[in-house]
């Protein structure tokens, strides 16, 4: 006689996800492989992930990848290895995107505000000081602030409002008369023909006006042809609307002469 193996045939009647051992002749026992749970008829795959987020960061996901297997994600807004995520601030890298002149403000994950700063006016990706400080910030109109600046003209730091007609920076550098009028002393008075005070007037307003009065005392002569303003019927104004806090910047293409 020949002991009977109980596991010769169809695995000895355990699950195909189980080893299938004999014990003593015409016996059996059953047990299920390594990442599987269960009698040993009926094996079950082990899904870590259902107890302890399977070892997770509480701020991550655990995804399933076989058998008591699993790898862990750092959930959108968070950074680490799984094991271990931590909150990643918006406002750490460049701001948030905010401007310079702007507080970023962390909401909730991967959202945050952009408020502008005391003193400065914007949606908080864009924020605008005082004219006299636009005036060094744009390339069109910096030669103005640094003649300004040479002849002490402070006149726009003021609370105002103020409009200000600017030539762009590459008239004031190659018109030839500015040399003669700072020569002659009259600069200044020429640089304040470009400012009228107590007003804030935008591209729209201009179009209403025929003139105003400039901090010099002389009148500018408004006119509105061919969908342009022009300025004494010369200067036209070929970039508007630079709203600061106390002002408002139009960038014009001649110098105005009182």
């Amino acid at each position: 006689c020949s002991a009977i193996n109980a596991c010769e045939t169809s695995n000895g009647g355990c699950s195909a996800k189980a080893e299938c051992r004999r014990t003593t002749p015409g016996n059996r026992a059953c047990v299920c492989n390594a990442g599987y749970t269960g009698d040993g008829i009926v094996c079950l795959e082990i899904n870590p992930c259902l107890e302890n987020n399977g070892g997770c960061d509480r701020n991550a996901e655990c995804t399933q990848t076989g058998p008591n297997q699993a790898v862990c994600n750092c959930l959108k807004g968070y950074s680490g290895d799984g094991k271990r995520c931590t909150y990643i601030s918006l406002c750490s890298q460049n701001n948030g995107g905010c401007s310079e002149f702007a507080i970023c403000n962390d909401t909730e994950l991967t959202e945050r505000t952009c408020t502008c700063k005391p003193n400065y006016i914007g949606d908080g990706f864009k924020c605008r000081g005082n004219i006299f400080q636009e005036l060094l910030r744009n390339s069109n109109t910096s030669r103005f602030y640094f003649q300004l600046e040479a002849f002490s003209i402070k006149d726009i730091a003021g609370p105002g409002p103020f409009t200000l007609f600017v030539p762009h920076t590459d008239i004031l550098n190659t018109d030839p008369r500015v040399k003669d009028w700072i020569a002659k002393g009259v600069m200044a008075q020429v640089l304040r023909y470009h400012m009228v005070g107590c007003a804030n007037l935008l591209y729209n307003d201009l179009t209403t006006i025929t003139n105003i009065t400039s901090l010099h005392g002389d009148l500018i002569h408004i006119s509105y042809s061919q969908n342009s303003l022009f300025l004494n019927d010369k200067a036209e104004i070929i970039f508007s609307d630079a709203v600061g806090t106390n002002g408002v910047i139009h960038v014009i293409n001649q110098i105005l002469v009182p």
